[in-house]
């Protein structure tokens, strides 16, 4: 069995496809996985902003569409969302 928060994670992202369907904006995906995180009781923080550092210079305007649990980032991108998780997730 795998890890439970990324069970958790992936099986809202499926229930959401399943619900939604294809072909639908970004923003509803991101907003219809909120909600379910939400029904789920699974912690989230939504368009959080974060800084950039390049060469020293901190550079501020990116945003994480979601991120869950404080660890796992969530990126929309045309539908399909992308799981971005810490290298604690993978087998060495």
């Amino acid at each position: 069995m795998g890890d439970p928060l990324t069970e958790k994670i992936i099986s809202s992202a499926i229930e959401v496809h399943r619900v939604l369907g294809p072909a639908l904006l970004e923003s509803i995906y991101e907003e219809a996985l909120c909600h379910e995180f939400s029904l789920r009781n699974i912690a989230f923080e939504r368009q959080k902003e974060v800084d950039v550092i390049y060469k020293g210079k901190r550079i501020k305007g990116q945003r994480l569409d979601v991120v869950v649990a404080g660890e796992v980032v969530i990126e929309s991108l045309y539908g399909n969302l992308m799981i971005f998780l810490p290298p604690r997730y993978f087998l060495t």
